[in-house]
């Protein structure tokens, strides 16, 4: 079964966008190419239970094996050496990318406390939205008895266009809750 993501995104996103952009060739409008979903875990430098936990988390999270990031540096200051196991990442691309994405919009970004919208400047003048989670418990496939320790997590979103603009309306078609004018101001 395809995911519902998708089926929009061809069937509704697609002539908005040609509608919007004003451009008719179906392959030049942006469309998503992947989402790397990383955690950073500092901690594991003294406790490979926390790097552990931090995989098996992104597992249950994104549907997929996560790859262990190792240090490229020694850095003497935090006790790090090169070759140390100090994070994991995901890609996700094709139908779990849209999967996980739905998930991201309709159940996580809802029970992130005190939650205002996301930032709609935060692309990175290629077309690539960045967003960051304080803790990976509001995602709900997550046990809490068994995960305590709170870890955040990145999530990027690349796109195929190279205008942030573009982008920013891709997402904003998905329905990804930005802020407003509005919504801005203290």
């Amino acid at each position: 079964m395809k995911p519902r993501l998708k089926e929009k995104y061809e069937k509704e996103i697609l002539p908005q966008l040609v509608e919007k952009i004003g451009r008719k060739n179906l392959f030049s409008l942006p469309r998503l190419e992947k989402i790397v979903v990383s955690m950073g875990v500092g901690s594991a430098i003294t406790d490979k239970k926390h790097l552990e936990d931090a995989v098996s988390a992104m597992a249950v999270i994104t549907g997929q094996k996560p790859l262990v990031c190792k240090a490229r540096k020694s850095v003497a200051a935090f006790k790090l050496r090169q070759g140390n196991a100090i994070g994991c990442k995901v890609t996700l691309r094709g139908e779990r990318m849209y999967e996980f994405l739905d998930r991201l919009i309709s159940l996580v970004l809802p029970r992130v406390r005190d939650f205002r919208g996301l930032k709609p400047t935060a692309f990175d003048h290629h077309g690539n939205y960045s967003l960051g989670l304080s803790e990976q418990l509001v995602f709900p496939e997550l046990n809490p008895d068994k995960y305590t320790r709170v870890q955040g997590m990145n999530i990027a979103l690349c796109s195929s266009t190279d205008s942030d603009d573009e982008a920013r309306e891709l997402l904003r078609s998905f329905g990804m809750p930005f802020q407003t004018e509005e919504d801005s101001k203290p």
